[in-house]
C-alpha cells in the first residue's frame, strides 16, 4: 500500500456511527443527524436469547460498552417493523445504517439449509504478522458457518498448534497430524481428522512436528501444491475448508495459498499491522500468477477494534480507503470474552453465546455467505 505522509481531510471522523433500533427511529426522528455524528456504544434491543422478548446485553457482558459494533441483525431476524426501517432504499441506509467502516452496511440475511454438501470452499486465513486474530477468526468462523447448517473443516497449519489448543486439543498428545498427511503416503485423512465439540466441524490438528516439513518440502517436486494434494479428496465432504495460516511468508504459508480458493486478511487496528499488508498482497499475486490463478483475496477482516480510539478508528479508515469493497463490513470488536475462550478450549459462538463477539462472527459468516452466493 503506497505511504501517505499525511493524514486525509476529515480522518479522524471516520467510524463515526449510529446504530438505532425501530424504537430509537421512532421516538428520535427529529435528532438523527446528531445520532448520526456520534460515536455509537449501541446494541439492538431486539437481539435476545432466542425467546422473542427483548434482552439487554449490558447486564450480562461487560465488553460492550467497551464501543463494539456489529450489526442489529446478526444473531435474530427483526421484527416485521423494524424490517421495515432497513428496506433495501440506499438513502435510507445512508441515514441510519452506517457501519464502523463508514460505508452503508448492508443486511445478510440468515441463510437457508443446503439441499447438499460440497465440493469445499477452501479459504486461508493468512496474514505474516503474528497475534491479529488469524486463529480466533478460524474457530470462531468455522464455528458460526457449522451453526448455519455448513460442514466446516478446520485445518491447523502453524507448527504452534494454537488452533488445536483453541478447540480443546493438547497437541503434544498428538500421535497424527496434519504433517503426517503431508509427508506419509499413503496416509488416509481420515487417520489425522478429529471430530471437534461443535456439531459439523471438524480438525485437522498439527503441532511442533509441522516445522520439519518446511525443510522436508524443499527437495520435493511440486512442493507448493503438497497441501492441495491432500487436502483434494475432502473437498466432497465439506462445504469450507478454512486453515488457519502460520505467521510467516514461507513454503507452509505458500502452500495454503495454492490449495485455497479464497484469502481472508485478519488485520489488527494497529499501525504496525497495516504496514505488513502490502507485502501479503504481494505475496498473494505472486501465487495468483505463478500457482494458483483461482486464489482471490476475499477480504481484509478488521480485528481487534476499539472505537474509542482515534488510532483505531484512523487504522480502519485507512484500510478501507486502501482496499475498499475488499474490507469486510464486519469488524471484529475487542473483548476479554476471546483469551478467556481460548482457555475454555471453545469458540465464542459457544462459549458466551449472546455476546457480541458471537454476533459479530455470525455476522462475518453471513457475509462471507453472501460474497459466496454473488459469485
Amino acid at each position: 500500500m503506497p505511504a501517505r505522509d499525511q493524514e486525509p481531510a476529515g480522518f479522524a471522523a471516520v467510524g463515526s456511527v449510529a446504530v438505532r433500533t425501530f424504537a430509537a427511529h421512532q421516538s428520535q426522528q427529529a435528532t438523527h443527524t446528531a445520532h448520526q455524528k456520534m460515536d455509537g456504544h449501541h446494541v439492538n434491543a431486539m437481539a435476545g436469547d432466542g425467546s422473542g422478548a427483548p434482552h439487554n446485553h449490558f447486564a450480562d457482558y461487560d465488553e460492550l460498552p467497551e464501543g463494539h459494533f456489529y450489526d442489529p441483525d446478526a444473531e435474530y431476524e427483526p421484527d416485521p417493523e423494524y424490517a421495515a426501517t432497513l428496506a433495501p432504499d440506499a438513502a435510507r441506509q445512508r441515514r441510519e445504517r452506517v457501519g464502523p467502516t463508514g460505508r452503508p452496511l448492508p443486511y445478510f440475511p440468515i441463510p437457508g439449509p443446503l439441499p447438499e454438501h460440497g465440493p469445499a470452499k477452501i479459504i486461508a486465513m493468512c496474514n505474516q504478522k503474528g497475534g491479529v486474530g488469524k486463529t480466533t477468526s478460524t474457530i470462531n468462523l468455522g464455528a458460526a458457518l457449522a451453526e448455519y447448517g455448513r460442514r466446516v473443516l478446520l485445518v491447523d497449519f502453524d507448527p504452534q498448534g494454537a488452533l488445536s489448543v483453541g478447540l480443546g486439543v493438547n497437541p503434544m498428545e498428538l500421535d497424527l497430524t496434519v504433517y503426517n498427511l503431508l509427508m506419509e503416503r499413503g496416509m488416509a485423512a481420515d487417520e489425522v481428522l478429529l471430530k471437534t465439540a461443535v456439531p459439523n466441524m471438524d480438525l485437522l490438528p498439527s503441532n511442533i512436528d509441522l516445522s520439519a516439513a518446511e525443510v522436508q518440502l524443499v527437495s520435493e517436486v511440486a512442493r507448493e501444491s503438497t497441501l492441495q494434494r491432500a487436502l483434494k479428496p475432502l473437498l466432497p465432504d465439506y462445504d469450507f475448508i478454512v486453515i488457519d495460516c502460520q505467521p510467516s511468508l514461507g513454503l507452509l504459508t505458500v502452500n495454503a495459498l495454492t490449495a485455497a480458493h479464497k484469502v481472508i486478511v485478519p488485520l489488527e487496528c494497529e499501525f504496525f499491522a497495516l504496514r505488513g499488508v502490502a507485502l501479503l498482497t504481494e505475496t498473494i499475486e505472486k501465487v495468483q500468477e505463478r500457482l494458483n490463478p483461482e486464489l482471490e483475496l476475499d477480504g481484509i477482516l478488521a480485528t481487534m477494534y476499539d472505537s474509542r480510539t482515534v488510532h483505531s478508528r484512523e487504522v480502519l479508515a485507512r484500510v478501507v480507503e486502501a482496499f475498499d469493497d475488499h474490507v469486510y463490513h464486519t469488524v471484529i470488536g475487542r473483548t476479554v470474552r476471546f483469551p478467556e475462550t481460548t482457555v475454555a478450549g471453545e469458540p465464542i459462538t459457544t462459549y458466551a453465546s449472546n455476546s457480541v463477539g458471537a454476533a459479530a462472527y455470525r455476522q462475518l459468516a453471513r457475509e462471507v455467505l453472501a460474497r459466496c452466493h454473488a459469485e
